[in-house]
C-alpha cells in the first residue's frame, strides 16, 4: 500500500471533494482519481462514492478513514525522526479553537511559529461550535470547559480560573456583593452559552442564574459590556487578563464562595503519533501562556 495514495483519499475524503485533493496534494485531478483507484484495489473494497460534484465515504471508507490518519502521523513522525529537518516542523497543522481565545491565545504565537518553521502551514478554524476531530481532519482542538470522557487525548495547557468581575465605576454606583446571595441585588450579564454560573460553596457546586438586562452569545460582547458598567460577568481569566491588568476590570472575591476552577485543553484524536507540528504548536502555546 502506497502512503501517497492514502494521503489522497484522506485528503479528499476530509476536503469534501477530489479536487480539494488535487489542490492540496499539488496533483493533476486525474491522478487523484488514479491514487484512489489504486488504493481500492489494494484493499480490495471501495472507499468513496464518487459524483460529478461531490463524493461520500461509504462505510468501509468510515472505517478505514481514523487508520490512514495513523498511517499518515506514522509516515510523518518517521521521516522527522529518520530525516530530521533543519527547518523544522513540516507539513499542515490544522487546529480549533474558541473564537475569543484564539485570538487572544493562539493568534499571537503564529508569527513566531510561523518563522521557525517555514515548511509549516496552519490551517486555523476560530468556532465556538464543537468540532468532529477525525471528521474534519483536525490535529488539535483548543477547548475551554469541563472535559467529558472521550476516546480523544487530552493535554492540559494550563489553569484558566474563572473569574467574577466588574467595572470600578459600576461597583461605586451599586455596592461590591460581600456573600453570593448578594448577588440577587446586582445586574448580571450573562453569556448565551453559559445560562447559569457554577460556584463552589463548602465542596459542592452551586448553580446560579445570572438574571439580567442584558445578555450576549459572544465573550467579546459581554467582556464590552462589563467594561461599560453594565453589570457583573462572569469570564475566563485569559477572557479578561488585559482589562485586569490595565484596570478596566476588577475581580470580585465573596467570602462564602467561589467560582469553579477552570483549565485550557489540548484535544487530539486517539492516535499513537503526536506530530511534530503538533508538538511545536503545543511547546510554542504553552510558553506563550505560561
Amino acid at each position: 500500500m502506497d502512503i501517497k495514495n492514502v494521503a489522497v483519499f484522506y485528503a479528499a475524503a476530509t476536503g469534501g471533494s477530489l479536487a480539494h485533493a488535487a489542490r492540496q496534494l499539488d496533483l493533476t485531478a486525474m491522478a487523484v482519481s488514479r491514487r484512489l483507484a489504486t488504493l481500492e484495489h489494494d484493499l480490495g473494497v471501495r472507499l468513496l462514492h464518487r459524483t460529478t460534484r461531490a463524493i461520500s465515504l461509504t462505510p468501509e471508507g468510515e472505517e478505514f478513514l481514523p487508520y490512514a490518519r495513523t498511517m499518515l502521523d506514522a509516515s510523518d513522525e518517521a521521516l522527522s525522526a529518520l530525516q530530521p529537518s533543519a527547518t523544522g516542523a513540516k507539513g499542515i497543522l490544522r487546529v480549533t479553537a474558541p473564537a475569543a481565545f484564539g485570538r487572544i491565545g493562539v493568534m499571537p504565537i503564529m508569527p513566531a511559529l510561523l518563522e521557525a518553521n517555514p515548511e509549516l502551514r496552519v490551517d486555523l478554524q476560530l468556532t465556538d461550535s464543537m468540532v468532529d476531530l477525525a471528521a474534519s481532519g483536525i490535529d488539535v482542538a483548543i477547548r475551554i470547559a469541563p472535559l467529558k470522557e472521550s476516546e480523544l487525548i487530552a493535554k492540559l495547557v494550563t489553569p484558566n480560573p474563572r473569574v467574577l468581575c466588574a467595572s470600578p465605576a459600576y461597583l461605586k454606583r451599586m455596592g461590591v456583593p460581600q456573600k453570593l446571595d448578594d448577588l440577587s441585588g446586582h445586574d448580571r450579564i450573562r453569556l448565551t452559552s453559559m445560562p447559569r454560573w457554577p460556584f463552589v460553596v463548602e465542596g459542592q457546586v452551586r448553580w446560579v442564574r445570572p438574571e439580567g438586562r442584558f445578555f450576549c452569545n459572544s465573550v467579546e460582547g459581554v467582556r464590552t459590556a462589563c467594561v461599560q458598567g453594565m453589570g457583573i460577568a462572569m469570564l475566563s481569566y485569559f477572557d479578561l487578563r488585559t482589562e485586569l491588568a490595565d484596570g478596566s476590570l476588577v475581580v470580585i472575591n465573596l467570602s462564602d464562595a467561589q467560582p469553579e476552577e477552570l483549565s485550557i485543553w489540548a484535544i487530539m484524536p486517539t492516535r499513537r503519533y503526536l506530530p511534530m507540528r503538533v508538538r511545536v504548536f503545543l511547546e510554542s502555546l504553552e510558553r506563550s501562556l505560561r
